[in-house]
């Protein structure tokens, strides 16, 4: 993955504070962002710049178009969290950051497996992306 420039930076952190949601499915993290298939150019940037992440959709049910997109397990880990770790504070959004938060510490096993594991193939681990 090539470094995000400050305006990437916070395109990324703005999408998510606003429309992204931090889980995981019981064994991994992930983040999730929903959005209308109006937006697949928005969502096609993200891919490029998160090649490891993936885009779902178009799903059409419901009277809704959408795309989905996921960052999880060690992509998260290794691409984007260290992103969310620096950018994403509670002076900036409290409720995001408070999410985030959560996240981190229902998956702290897996991220710090993720982590050590990342030491020994050179992934960032330095909380910069």
């Amino acid at each position: 993955m090539k470094p995000l420039s400050d305006f990437e930076r916070g395109v990324v952190i703005g999408l998510l504070v606003g429309e992204g949601s931090f889980g995981g499915d019981g064994k991994q993290p992930q983040v999730t962002l929903r959005m209308h298939t109006r937006h697949e150019p928005l969502f096609r940037w993200l891919v490029d710049r998160f090649p490891s992440s993936r885009l779902y959709g178009p799903y059409h049910h419901g009277g809704r178009s959408y795309y989905q997109w996921m960052a999880r397990g060690a992509t998260l880990v290794n691409d984007l969290l260290p992103l969310l770790e620096h950018d994403l504070q509670p002076e900036l959004d409290a409720y995001a950051a408070e999410r985030l938060g959560a996240m981190r510490e229902r998956y702290a096993a897996y991220i710090q497996r993720e982590r050590r594991r990342g030491k020994g193939d050179g992934g960032r681990t330095d909380g910069q992306p």
